[in-house]
């Protein structure tokens, strides 16, 4: 993947490391020298991190010179021989790292510090079970359909176990969500080092990992592991059918051109995504206007916005980045907004990663490592009592618990401060929602410095209507040239628009309703060696990590094709009791959480007002519940 990290580092020396030392975050540099020398004592109290600033440290620059020489002066006399260093630490130390990045004893912390940490050219999850071994002579085969972030792992999982595959995809190149948009300033809002395979880290430019960065390095993910190979590409799965007489699952595809084909296969994984079908609002003359109407994830790049009136409608994540872009372009921008986001400080949002720290990434043995681990361990612990309602407190659409308001008064201090003197703006952009009832999108001050443009108007209140020239908010009309939308994905409507037809054909859809729902976002009672990644609630808002995430659901998929094929078994049908269980669980937990109580919109919520989307619990849970299949929660046959 990248050869500047796959070399075996062999070449550092004192001057080497002293020329970039400035550079080093202490977080990383501490845990680093910590491992090395065995020294236990270099994990002071006063070199301890603000966990709001990781990977930064926090601390006062006299502190963190401090800290930096005293790590030198540990680490020099074993720069020679980094390559012979301990991939891991042990478990004692490893107990104490956690307990001091996370500032005490976490039960959490120290149960996910093993699996937080990836050293260098490691791959921790890699099946250790091939086809071959296991059931000589097996003719079992599997179909991934979609090639994203979810699709290449379980593609690759089931190459590294040997099990024949192909993958579908209905674009013409891999990368998911991170092809299909590629509107102005398009990038993650998770870090760089964390938003990547924990098992393939990159030297990654930016912080924050735009568009076209993070497609490259999927597609050479896809090409380094021979997943290219096993590509279909410029075709869409429409259907797939269950017969329990011989065990496969037939899929009806067409290409764009309208050419069917059918496929047969013993397992099917859908890795077709959350956020892969625009959401277009349904607005009284839509279809009338004159001007063209783009949707952040169709974006047209042959529009020029120079001295246009555009009008830009939500104010979602996809729009607080491209509509700035916009704004410094066009003669008029109107902002509609039906509720005003929540902004996270995020200063280093568009920044590129200094030289130096991009040298120690790549040239000083697990450093990486420890960067990586100093963002992931508070990530996956998470501020989960900050989105929890408690009873006593009481909950309002203001906060829900005391960490609510402590953090709602944090982001409001945040806005307001960007607000200055000018209270109109103030209350247009400070929500009236808890804080995590719906996303909170990562700023670094260019959303309210975009409001204040003399060329930008803010709108908090929804279109009325559109005609043929503009769109009308009650009496006044606004015109416009052209007219974007921010309005998101149905990212409740999931496998849509394919059909999926189970044991006696009972359609999957039908039996959903509006409430999507699998066990542990995997598996469904009635739906033989079918298995969803990204499925219903698995997605993160204040705790967890989507990618680390996927590793978990590809865990778990790749361990029910050995139960599979080593019990010689044609099925496994998830147990309806099983299955009713978890979602009674999943339900009652996410009614407890901000998102589920609240009554604000977001994407979060089905028609319904259910979530389908969140995991609702710590991420400790996900991660234990997936480490493996649990042989009596399915029916095998």
């Amino acid at each position: 993947m990248n050869k500047t990290l796959d070399r075996v580092m062999t070449e550092m020396s004192e001057e080497a490391l002293r020329a970039h030392l400035e550079s080093a975050q202490v977080p990383a540099l501490v845990m680093l020298t910590a491992h090395v020398t065995g020294d236990a004592t270099v994990l002071r109290d006063e070199w301890r991190p603000n966990l709001k600033t990781l990977p930064l440290s926090g601390l006062d620059p006299a502190t963190e010179a401090e800290a930096r020489a005293h790590c030198f002066e540990l680490l020099a006399p074993f720069l020679p021989t980094q390559n012979e260093w301990a991939a891991v630490p042990d478990e004692s130390l490893r107990q104490k790292l956690a307990t001091w990045l996370m500032g005490g004893e976490n039960e959490d912390a120290q149960a996910m510090a093993a699996v937080a940490f990836t050293p260098n050219n490691v791959d921790p999850r890699k099946p250790d079970w091939t086809l071959d071994s296991v059931a000589p002579g097996s003719a079992l085969s599997a179909v991934v359909i979609g090639a994203g972030f979810s699709g290449l792992l379980a593609g690759l999982r089931l190459k590294q176990a040997g099990v024949p595959f192909r993958i579908i995809e209905k674009s013409v190149d891999v990368g998911g969500t991170w092809w299909e948009n590629t509107y102005p300033d398009c990038r993650t809002d998770v870090r760089s080092h964390i938003y990547t395979y924990s098992f393939v880290q990159h030297d990654w430019e930016t912080h924050y990992g735009r568009q076209e960065k993070i497609h490259g390095y999927l597609h050479q993910f896809a090409a380094d592991n021979g997943l290219l190979e096993h590509m279909v590409f410029g075709t869409e799965v429409t259907a797939t059918r269950w017969d329990g007489e011989t065990g496969t699952w037939t899929l009806e595809t067409k290409t764009a051109a309208g050419v069917g084909g059918t496929i047969e296969s013993n397992i099917v994984v859908s890795a077709v995504g959350q956020l892969n079908r625009p959401s277009i609002p349904n607005l009284q003359g839509l279809d009338s206007f004159n001007g063209p109407v783009v949707h952040s994830a169709q974006w047209d790049h042959g529009i020029d916005f120079t001295g246009k009136r555009v009008v830009v409608i939500g104010t979602g994540a996809s729009a607080l980045q491209f509509a700035p872009a916009v704004a410094k372009v066009a003669e008029q921008v109107t902002i509609f907004q039906r509720s005003a986001p929540w902004l996270r400080p995020t200063p280093v949002l568009r920044q590129e990663i200094e030289y130096g720290e991009r040298w120690l990434l790549s040239n000083l043995n697990q450093y990486r490592a420890y960067y990586r681990f100093s963002i992931f361990l508070p990530r996956l612990i998470g501020n989960l009592p900050a989105a929890t309602v408690d009873p006593d407190f009481p909950p309002t659409e203001v906060s829900v618990s005391a960490a609510n308001e402590a953090l709602r008064q944090e982001l409001t201090a945040y806005l307001e401060e960007q607000a200055g003197d000018d209270e109109e703006l103030r209350k247009q952009i400070v929500p009236d929602y808890p804080p995590a009832a719906k996303r909170v999108i990562c700023d670094d001050g260019t959303w309210v410095k975009t409001l204040k443009r003399d060329n930008v108007r803010l709108v908090s209140q929804g279109v009325n209507r559109i005609d043929s020239d503009g769109v009308w908010l009650g009496d006044e009309h606004v015109p416009a040239d052209i007219i974007l939308l921010g309005t998101g994905f149905k990212a409740s409507d999931f496998l849509l628009p394919m059909s999926v037809a189970g044991i006696g054909g009972k359609d999957l859809h039908e039996t959903w309703g509006i409430d999507a729902s699998a066990y542990l976002g995997v598996t469904l009672p009635g739906y033989p060696n079918f298995f969803c990644m990204y499925g219903p609630n698995t997605n993160t808002v204040v705790h967890g990590n989507l990618v680390f995430f996927l590793e978990c659901q590809a865990n778990y998929m790749i361990d029910a094709v050995k139960t599979l094929a080593a019990g010689g078994h044609r099925a496994m049908s998830l147990r309806p009791d099983v299955f009713a269980e978890y979602d009674k669980e999943i339900t009652e937990a996410s009614a407890k959480r901000t998102w589920g109580w609240s009554k604000t919109h977001s994407w979060y919520m089905n028609a319904e007002g259910r979530s389908t989307i969140m995991w609702p619990l710590p991420a400790r849970e996900y991660f234990e519940r997936t480490s493996h299949v649990r042989t009596e929660d399915y029916n095998l046959g």
